[in-house]
């Protein structure tokens, strides 16, 4: 079996639950680099990872087949960049870059190079967002009219994280949880015409965006994308069709599993406790139902199979570096309507 050799920019959050225990699980990966400036961390629990001190030198290791960029957002364009410039296979961690301009550089130099170039959007693999998209694919409320997709929270507290809270390029929640959002809305009901968004600061002493509404404007569908940091009884996915409703919660078990050292790989993974089972009410068979439905698994390591057989047989990635430039397309749609408060066309900002 051919391995993938593995190099990551950094050993934080990401790093350490979104991405190594994934790479050490997988038969077809190894955690075989990191980039630590100062630290071990890495090291201390992975003994066999090379640590590199700089970002040249892990990329001048000719034995790194893929680098994951999972460093602060606004390092992202630079980041990836100098990593298809030095011939490896990319992954970027969401959201993929603070402009359209600089994900179409990186969509252009990835095939001058001929290199994988993919976005890493982990929620795609949430076990409540796979059972919502499968009760709208089974047809179950017919044809859907209107959804609502939300990431809630309760924090006031602004993040010990300077880069988070410091104005500048692709921070703020619109960039950080509105990528999730915007490319789960665009999987399921794909690219909108139009966009209306509210875009608001609400905790005190927040220098950045940390609330908004967003309205994607279809043919026959009005989706509402919103996050906020003051729902102490958060929502998640409310969709309605001709037929019926379906409402789930947001309860993807997986990162809380991660954090607290769990490994992926078991037949239990991702599963979620039955009370948070959604509601179906609908029309079947010419009867009117009300039930709780069983969730799907989640299963964050379909994003990594993707990727290993993207490389080893040269299919598409799950998620593509389109799917990136669509949602950064969304995000720069979405300041431009709040600037000049009204309805921006999205066809227009694709010429």
């Amino acid at each position: 079996m051919t391995i993938i050799k593995t190099g990551v920019c950094s050993f934080g959050l990401s790093g350490k639950v979104f991405h190594a225990p994934f790479l050490t699980v997988h038969p077809g990966f190894t955690f075989y680099a990191v980039w630590e400036r100062s630290k071990d961390l890495a090291k201390e629990k992975y003994p066999d990872v090379k640590v590199y001190r700089s970002y040249d030198e892990m990329l001048a290791d000719n034995s790194i087949d893929l680098i994951i960029v999972n460093t602060p957002s606004y390092t992202h364009f630079d980041y990836a960049k100098q990593s298809l410039l030095a011939g490896k296979n990319t992954i970027v961690e969401k959201p993929f870059t603070a402009t359209v301009a600089q994900a179409e550089e990186l969509f252009r130099l990835s095939k001058e190079k001929n290199k994988l170039l993919s976005v890493f959007q982990n929620r795609r693999f949430d076990s409540d967002f796979k059972i919502v998209k499968k009760v709208i694919n089974d047809g179950l409320l017919g044809e859907i009219l209107e959804a609502e997709i939300h990431y809630d929270r309760y924090n006031s507290s602004l993040s010990p994280k300077p880069h988070k809270e410091t104005p500048g390029p692709a921070v703020g929640v619109v960039f950080d949880l509105g990528s999730h959002l915007i490319d789960q809305a665009m999987n399921l009901f794909g690219m909108p015409e139009a966009i209306f968004a509210d875009i608001f600061r609400m905790r005190p002493g927040s220098a950045v965006d940390d609330y908004f509404e967003v309205l994607l404007y279809y043919p026959r569908l009005r989706v509402r994308l919103k996050a906020t940091y003051f729902a102490r009884e958060p929502q998640g996915f409310i969709i309605q069709g001709r037929k019926g409703s379906f409402i789930k919660s947001r309860a993807d078990i997986q990162e809380s599993d991660l954090q607290s050292g769990k490994l992926p790989g078991s037949k239990s993974w991702g599963t979620e406790p039955e009370s948070e089972s959604g509601l179906l009410h609908t029309e079947k068979d010419g009867k009117i139902i009300r039930e709780r439905i069983p969730t799907l698994q989640g299963n964050y390591m379909e994003y990594y199979d993707s990727i290993y057989n993207s490389l080893i047989n040269y299919s598409s990635p799950a998620i593509t570096s389109q799917d990136g430039i669509n949602v950064i397309r969304i995000i720069e749609a979405a300041y431009q309507s709040n600037k000049e408060k009204k309805i921006i066309d999205i066809q227009q900002t694709n010429k």
